[in-house]
């Protein structure tokens, strides 16, 4: 990473193993890593820390994905945010969906590769510098 400033992503989702995976895959790449379980958690944690980017699991018990970006493009604050979706929900229409309709940055389909985490990630990190 040729920038001083460390970027900070968020990783939404609410099992603590693809957290603990995310954390591991992108900290070694210089990324700050935080975790939240679960949407509203999740939500909270995008006003609060104001991340460089946020990855965001759709099936979650208490609030899912959608309803999480929603929330996020409809806040002046963090509607800039990028986000990348991160799904098990593989079906090819999903991801038409994610990224034509509502405009998400990336979409990977779990379970994925950690080259295609980082791929994605730095892809967005250098569309936004």
């Amino acid at each position: 990473m040729n920038n001083t400033t460390v970027k900070r992503i968020l990783c939404i989702e609410d099992e603590q193993e693809m957290i603990d995976l995310i954390q591991l895959i992108l900290t070694r790449r210089g990324f700050e890593v935080r975790g939240a379980s679960g949407g509203k958690e999740g939500l909270q944690a995008v006003r609060e820390l104001h991340p460089d980017l946020v990855l965001l699991d759709l099936m979650m018990p208490d609030m899912d994905g959608w309803e999480v970006y929603q929330q996020m493009k409809a806040d002046e604050a963090t509607r800039g945010i990028p986000v990348i979706i991160v799904t098990a929900k593989s079906q090819n229409i999903d991801k038409v969906l994610g990224l034509h309709i509502a405009k998400v940055d990336d979409y990977i389909s779990k379970p994925f590769g950690p080259q295609e985490l980082i791929d994605s990630v730095e892809r967005i990190f250098a569309l936004k510098s």
